[in-house]
């Protein structure tokens, strides 16, 4: 990430700050419980509880650190109205040259799903339209080519 800033919604930041907190709080000692039971068989070579349970708290400890680094390194998404230029935040309304329309809101990339119309600001076409303005038209690289694309309206 170039600027090493998580660009999140108030309510993405929420649902992180949750996750967080459970994982913490919650999970962390069920995963040590887990182990402490898996310990009382005995023998760890053989001990698939044991090797199960470490590798959950593996995976609960890496999201863990995950969530700290986006929990220290986020930039909340202002929405400040009408906007001149393409930025995070904003929806955009697409025409590609064989003129199928797209309309994306720009966000972060731990936000992004193209299926509910948000593309991260990292993706190609995301990363190709910031700061760009209604009108402008951008060429994007993609892996079918490059496509053509026009702005014709941002919000």
């Amino acid at each position: 990430m170039s600027d090493n800033k998580f660009y999140l919604s108030k309510e993405r930041l929420a649902e992180l700050e949750n996750e967080y907190r459970e994982l913490v709080v919650e999970k962390r000692k069920e995963v040590a419980e887990k182990l402490k039971k898996a310990k009382e068989y005995g023998d760890l070579s053989e001990n698939s509880e044991y090797t199960e349970a470490k590798d959950e708290q593996m995976a609960v400890e890496k999201r863990i650190s995950e969530l700290e680094l986006i929990l220290k390194n986020y930039e909340v998404i202002k929405k400040t109205g009408k906007k001149d230029s393409v930025e995070i935040g904003s929806r955009v309304s697409l025409e590609r040259k064989d003129g199928k329309k797209f309309t994306y809101t720009i966000v972060g990339s731990q936000e992004a799903n193209p299926d509910e119309g948000k593309i991260s600001n990292e993706s190609i076409v995301g990363k190709a339209i910031l700061g760009k303005k209604e009108k402008d038209e951008v060429e994007v690289e993609t892996l079918n080519g490059k496509t053509s694309y026009k702005i014709l309206s941002l919000e």
